[in-house]
């Protein structure tokens, strides 16, 4: 069987021509964009250089962090996760999904039958050859009854996982799933020999382009290249040190004098600074992220919908805009869909800050006098105790009463984030309307951090994922983006962009906006010039 391996190499010895390499592609099941990497030319014009040792500087890590998959939250461990692992299927800067530890997939007409292949002689770090059994190990490891896994949510439509063979595994869900490769691109899907378990997970066992020499939760990581890396052309740094610099003054000054070469959230208030600093580059990168405020809606007062429209209504987002993200971003809807996202509703009328309605919502819930203790940190998102200090404020004109409670920040995720009734957060957000409302808005999901639940919104979600008429998935998705907007417990004022600052000693091919530090994978992607 012609594999993609192969149509890759008779395409870079210009055997085969691209259109011929996509139509074969397209033939494995693989109807999705092809990373450019694997094309000749001017998309591969610089010549990544192996050696030397990255230092990343790294928000949101924590002392409680771990490297089990199923609870990976932070921007440090994300990003470790995918220097030591690999998923079956890989978002690439496009957003779309390509094929990592599967070679290939396709599935049955009404998508309710997939089947991967894997690639052959894959080696874990410790040796052991990749097999289907690891993948199902992998899978289930997140569907279990008392999982807490951030992917539960997504993964709910898996009825069985079986192998055939070695190196084949088939998915059997409940109903149709157009995106359902995208869904095995999940962070959390990573691929871990099977049998791990306790303490076994922070060995960092994978099959990624780097070995894990030392792993300090919340302070720091260290991993070295691996020799029998199975990917051509990707982890071309000796060494990568990570580390966990939650202060934003603090990573800006770690980049000016040299002791790391990338960091990520860079201070959008002196971002016109760093860009005149001498040997840095500064990106900005649109992609799915966003900030939000979720309340907990089986709380009081947060259960009457009246308390949550006033909310709503109570925020300005222009001026969050303007004075948090300095113009890098766009005007969020209290949904969740991004502007880059496919089915994104751009006729939904804006909500703007408009405080007599906010009063008339608050009064008729008998909530006027309440004072609402909204609970912040910067371990949030950038400037997220400054955005709510302004919330407080905007909301004064409304005749609401908030309180901001400043949080610390480390342990903010394990602590306060779906512990506390109202508070700061911000989601990186999915390439897929399904996965995005799987993960954070349908019912029961683990990461549902508003406990929301609308029947209506649950039906369609299933219906939404079978449907394989493209206007009318759109006609679906813009429904729930509808609902979201104007009954769940979430606030989303803005879309961010992720501002990001690097050596200019680095090189890089296209960012991804898919997540921050392009995409995850920074140390896999870029390379010392």
């Amino acid at each position: 069987m012609t594999s993609l391996t192969h149509l890759t190499n008779m395409l870079n010895q210009n055997k085969i021509t691209r259109r011929k390499f996509i139509t074969g592609a397209s033939a494995l099941g693989l109807s999705v964009a092809v990373s450019p990497f694997l094309f000749p030319g001017k998309a591969r014009a610089a010549v990544p250089k192996k050696g030397g040792r990255l230092i990343l500087g790294a928000t949101g890590g924590s002392t409680t962090d771990s490297m089990n998959p199923a609870t990976l939250t932070s921007n440090m461990n994300q990003n470790l996760n995918w220097q030591i692992r690999n998923n079956l299927v890989e978002i690439d800067h496009n957003f779309k999904p390509i094929p990592e530890l599967a070679e290939s997939w396709g599935s049955s007409a009404d998508a309710k039958v997939w089947t991967f292949k894997l690639r052959k002689g894959v080696e874990f770090h410790n040796g052991k050859t990749l097999t289907s059994e690891d993948v199902l190990f992998s899978i289930n490891h997140h569907l279990g009854e008392k999982s807490q896994s951030g992917a539960k949510g997504i993964l709910k439509s898996i009825e069985t996982i079986k192998a055939d063979g070695k190196n084949e595994v088939v998915f059997k869900l409940s109903g149709g799933s157009a995106d359902f490769p995208f869904l095995l691109g999940d962070y959390h899907l990573s691929i871990c020999p099977a049998g791990t378990s306790g303490q076994e997970w922070e060995k960092g066992i994978g099959t990624g382009g780097y070995v894990l020499e030392n792993w300090e939760p919340g302070v720091r990581s260290f991993t070295t290249r691996n020799p029998n890396y199975w990917k051509e052309g990707r982890a071309h740094f000796d060494e990568v040190e990570t580390l966990s610099i939650v202060d934003t003054s603090a990573r800006t000054n770690a980049l000016k004098t040299g002791q790391i070469n990338y960091m990520d959230r860079v201070e959008l208030k002196t971002v016109h600074l760093m860009k005149r600093m001498s040997g840095i580059n500064v990106t900005a990168t649109t992609g799915t992220a966003h900030y939000t405020i979720p309340m907990l809606v089986d709380k009081k007062p947060y259960n009457d919908n009246n308390v949550r429209m006033a909310l709503k209504l109570a925020v300005d987002r222009e001026e969050l805009l303007r004075q948090i993200l300095r113009g890098y971003g766009a005007l969020g809807n209290d949904h969740p869909i991004a502007p880059v996202n496919q089915y994104y509703a751009r006729d939904l009328e804006q909500r703007k800050h408009d405080p007599d309605k906010a009063k008339f919502h608050m009064k008729k819930a008998g909530m006027l006098d309440h004072v609402f203790n909204l609970h912040a940190a910067d371990a949030a998102f950038a400037g997220a105790v400054d955005a709510a200090i302004l919330i407080k404020e905007q909301a004064k004109k409304a005749g609401i009463n908030i309180n901001v409670v400043r949080e610390p920040d480390d342990g903010y995720w394990s602590n306060v984030w779906m512990k506390k009734e109202w508070c700061m957060c911000y989601w990186g957000g999915r390439p897929v309307e399904d996965m995005m409302f799987s993960v954070a808005y349908a019912k029961g999901a683990p990461w549902n951090d508003t406990h929301w639940e609308n029947e209506r919104f649950n039906k369609i979600l299933v219906d939404a994922r079978a449907e394989l008429d493209t206007n009318k998935r759109r006609q679906m998705y813009h429904d729930m983006q509808e609902i979201c907007k104007d009954d769940s417990g979430t606030i989303v004022p803005m879309y961010n962009q992720m501002v990001e600052g690097s050596s200019d000693k680095l090189a890089h091919g296209p960012i991804s906006g898919h997540m921050a530090l392009d995409g995850m994978r920074t140390a896999e992607r870029w390379w010392f010039k």
